[in-house]
């Protein structure tokens, strides 16, 4: 009889390269969490994340909470490891201050993403005459795209608030601000998923290890730097910082009853407007 071990097969996951998701799992992927199980990651930006989470291809995904009422059956939120805040919502961009939105063309960066559904429940309250088209381009097409007059106004997210007045854009309004001016909740942005088939005792497991990670990141801010830079290399390394300074703080640890408060209202709000599929009751309970 053999006494081989054999060693479980690393979770897939995949993540975007953004510094503020390398910053959260930097100790993780590089095996500097104890017990915490080894990651086959794969980075990508989450529009791509959103399809694979859809098609239910990885372990683990960094998703946009927009996209939970497609996804829940099969993966079940994590109460860690993803980006909520405040005064870190997403910005809708023109080239002339208080331009008038009523029939214009607006660049998202993706229709199934947070950002959108933000903008939308905006466009509800504040534009009755609604916005003319909505047109989806990669995100690092939109602010040149805005600057050009290709469009008439782009919706912009990340470091895209530290940087659009390099391209002579104007802030028409930001989303986050009248979420949490119309709530009172955090703005709710990116999600960490884990399918529900891996069973509840290894689901806990890997919160776990997501939530050692952001502390231990943060005890030794400078262990991740080599991680965050490789990933984020045309970002000056000063925005790097503050893109992890507002997106990574105690929701990322745990979403806590203000977290989820502000996921469940994102996603009955939007229901209401017809913009997702109204989620069960209890489906973004952690097992």
């Amino acid at each position: 009889m053999s006494n081989t071990v054999v060693e479980a097969e690393p979770l897939k996951i995949a993540y975007s390269p953004c510094p503020n998701d390398t910053f959260v799992f930097d100790a993780w992927a590089h095996g500097r969490v104890p017990g915490a199980p080894a990651l086959d990651v794969t980075f990508a930006d989450i529009d791509i994340t959103n399809g694979m989470a859809e098609r239910g291809e990885l372990d683990v995904l960094k998703v946009s909470y927009a996209v939970l009422p497609w996804v829940l059956e099969e993966y079940a939120l994590l109460p860690c490891g993803g980006a909520l805040g405040r005064g870190c919502g997403p910005l809708v961009l023109t080239r002339e201050p208080g331009l008038d939105l009523a029939g214009r063309t607006v660049a998202v960066p993706s229709e199934r993403s947070t950002a959108y559904l933000l903008f939308r429940l905006w466009a509800a309250d504040v534009l009755p005459e609604g916005v003319g088209k909505v047109v989806v381009l990669p995100f690092h097409e939109i602010m040149p795209a805005v600057r050009d007059g290709r469009v008439d106004a782009g919706l912009v997210i990340h470091e895209a608030r530290f940087t659009y007045q390099e391209y002579g854009l104007h802030c028409l309004a930001d989303m986050g601000e009248h979420w949490e001016s119309t709530t009172g909740l955090p703005i709710p942005l990116g999600a960490i998923i884990a399918k529900r088939s891996l069973g509840a005792e290894r689901l806990r497991a890997l919160a776990a290890s997501a939530r050692a990670s952001v502390r231990m990141a943060w005890d030794d801010p400078q262990a991740s730097r080599p991680y965050v830079r490789a990933h984020a290399q045309e970002l000056d390394p000063a925005v790097a910082d503050q893109h992890i300074g507002l997106y990574v703080n105690e929701f990322t640890a745990d979403l806590g009853d203000s977290g989820y408060a502000a996921v469940r209202g994102l996603l009955t709000r939007a229901a209401a407007e017809g913009l997702v599929p109204a989620i069960a009751p209890g489906a973004l309970t952690f097992p």
